[in-house]
């Protein structure tokens, strides 16, 4: 079970140094420290159920679009929000928005913070010596103000760390989104092996994408023009297209060091995913 800080120290009320505590169930093995202020209670959970507590992805990745276009979106109005929030796990930080450097509907911003009194902070008693490449940690907070069309919804509703609901992109449009990514990401500097585990992982789910979602998303990105026939098939045509550019010994490289099981990569090749997408189907039609 995850568990908070907050929640952890709300049930060791009779400790007089909660902090010191934490310590030592991390150390006995009792907790398993996740982020600074997140913890698991069960040490033989696959650490791939860690990465997400909606969907379970194989890791942190998650996107915000806004229900509909607004050029005037503001995100340093949340600024002080994500201040609060993170400062009661009693971190420090600054936020800035970063500077475009070409017109993109992209608006982004990095939280920021200090390891180093993280740790210290947490692990009163740790060696410091070796934490001198672990300074920083940005984490980029990216929100599209022009989503494109078509995308479809659900609600979520989850406990912890406290009970909220959320709004989400559904399973088909999250599975579009990832499509789009393995499609036309720029990978002149390094292969993502990630959209391919993804993709696998959708797959394997049964999930279904989203053709209007997809379609709307290529043409924002100039692979297809509005009046350009679109079907699932030929979704599928431009997906073993890309299949046979992809350097999978790069694309193995970028994920190998989450895998559990690593044999399970040995099967990535051009021809394993052509046949798997003969498995695509859409939800949408368009």
């Amino acid at each position: 079970m995850i568990l908070t800080n907050n929640i952890i120290k709300n049930n060791l009320q009779e400790y007089s140094n909660k902090n010191t505590k934490i310590c030592r169930k991390v150390k006995n093995g009792k907790l398993i420290k996740i982020i600074n202020g997140l913890y698991e209670t069960d040490p033989n959970v696959n650490g791939y159920l860690l990465a997400g507590s909606i969907y379970g992805p194989s890791y942190l990745s998650f996107d915000f679009a806004l229900l509909e276009p607004n050029k005037d979106f503001d995100l340093s109005k949340y600024f002080s929000i994500i201040e609060k929030e993170v400062q009661a796990y009693g971190l420090n930080l600054t936020i800035s928005e970063k500077e475009k450097t070409k017109d993109s509907n992209i608006m982004s911003a990095f939280l920021k913070g200090d390891t180093k009194e993280h740790i210290l902070m947490f692990f009163p008693n740790e060696n410091m010596q070796n934490t001198t490449s672990l300074k920083n940690i940005k984490i980029k907070f990216e929100v599209d103000i022009n989503p494109p069309s078509g995308a479809s919804f659900e609600f979520k509703y989850k406990l912890l760390p406290s009970p909220h609901q959320v709004r989400l992109y559904d399973e088909s449009s999250l599975f579009a989104g990832k499509i789009h990514a393995l499609l036309c990401r720029n990978w002149t500097y390094r292969t993502k092996g990630r959209d391919l585990y993804d993709y696998i992982f959708y797959l394997s789910k049964n999930a279904k994408v989203n053709l209007e979602l997809i379609r709307s998303k290529l043409i924002d990105s100039n692979v297809i023009a509005k009046e350009s026939e679109f079907n699932i098939e030929i979704l599928k045509e431009m997906l073993n297209e890309k299949f046979q550019e992809i350097d999978y010994t790069n694309a193995k490289e970028d994920v190998i060091t989450f895998i559990n099981d690593k044999d399970s990569l040995n099967l990535w090749s051009a021809e394993f995913f052509i046949e798997i997408t003969k498995n695509l189907e859409e939800t949408n039609n368009i």
